[in-house]
């Protein structure tokens, strides 16, 4: 909820219920006129943890500046953020519920229908279930994809990739391989959407392997800055025309798509209420993250 707002905010007033994108956008770069919003021009501040609009702290502990995670802050009962991270939203949707669509909801079912472009009848691999991963098995869903095989060691989230429209699951890249050949006749995948926690440069050789004929591998989780080298065979791009894409936030326009998702959970097509697996209070902050790391949760939400 907007309590305040500064001198020339014109999106947003007092009184507004918001949620933040984690990536701001401005509207007017290049980027965002050209309908590429998740990569907006404003998004190369997002390390430093500042202000957009004077690169400034707003934030301070014992007179020392304060950088914030993706210039939000969000493990705070208040903060303050510029309004190209604010997206308005109804009266109608919980903010405990609404706060999912900042990050992990839209980068995973983005993943699938915007940058993956999955399509009625495909065959679709999504590799990691966490926050992420459920969200591009849902989003191949509703895309119509016929079959989703979702890829996890941990069997809670094979489970719970099944209640949200995969078809059918395999504990690692090998088991899903000869699965996978087995569905298809060897015809292997379409989409193939990588987002465990952290890749790894023969992940992408992994992935390729698992698409077929003009398959596109979508890689959305992230690397390791230092990373340099990937494993894949070049001949095979050429040869089966396959491709690798990259995704930030899912290739999509926030202001556009997250009103749309939520118009999807409003009609019951788009699960919200049963990602969050675990509810926690700020001070429980540390056991949300041991559960993340045990596989114990899809999404975890902080109430206050």
């Amino acid at each position: 909820m907007i309590e305040e707002v500064g001198p020339g905010v014109t999106s947003v007033a007092p009184g507004d219920r918001v949620i933040f994108g984690f990536i701001p956008a401005c509207g007017r770069c290049p980027s965002c006129s050209t309908g590429h919003q998740n990569l907006c021009d404003l998004g190369m501040y997002m390390g430093a943890g500042m202000q957009v609009s004077d690169h400034t702290a707003r934030h301070h502990l014992g007179g020392q500046d304060l950088n914030l995670m993706c210039m939000l802050g969000t493990f705070a009962e208040r903060t303050v953020t510029n309004e190209a991270n604010c997206i308005k939203i109804g009266d109608d949707i919980p903010l405990d519920v609404a706060c999912l669509l900042g990050c992990g909801v839209g980068t995973g079912w983005g993943a699938a229908v915007n940058t993956g472009e999955v399509a009625a009848g495909d065959t679709v691999v999504v590799v990691g279930v966490g926050g992420i991963g459920i969200n591009a098995v849902q989003g191949a869903a509703l895309a119509g994809a016929e079959r989703i095989l979702a890829i996890d060691p941990v069997g809670f989230k094979r489970q719970k990739a099944l209640e949200f429209g995969a078809t059918h699951t395999a504990a690692d890249w090998d088991s899903g391989f000869d699965l996978l050949q087995e569905l298809t006749r060897g015809r292997l995948a379409n989409v193939v959407i990588n987002t465990k926690g952290v890749g790894e440069g023969a992940d992408i050789a992994a992935a390729l392997r698992l698409a077929g004929k003009r398959g596109k591998v979508v890689v959305t989780n992230l690397h390791k800055a230092t990373e340099a080298t990937v494993a894949m065979s070049a001949l095979d791009l050429v040869l089966m025309e396959k491709q690798v894409r990259g995704s930030l936030f899912g290739s999509s326009n926030p202001r556009a798509d997250i009103p749309r998702m939520l118009d999807l959970y409003r009609n019951g097509k788009l699960k919200l209420d049963e990602l969050a697996t675990h509810r926690y209070k700020l001070e429980e902050l540390n056991q949300g993250y041991d559960d993340m790391r045990a596989g114990r949760s899809l999404r975890g939400v902080i109430t206050f």
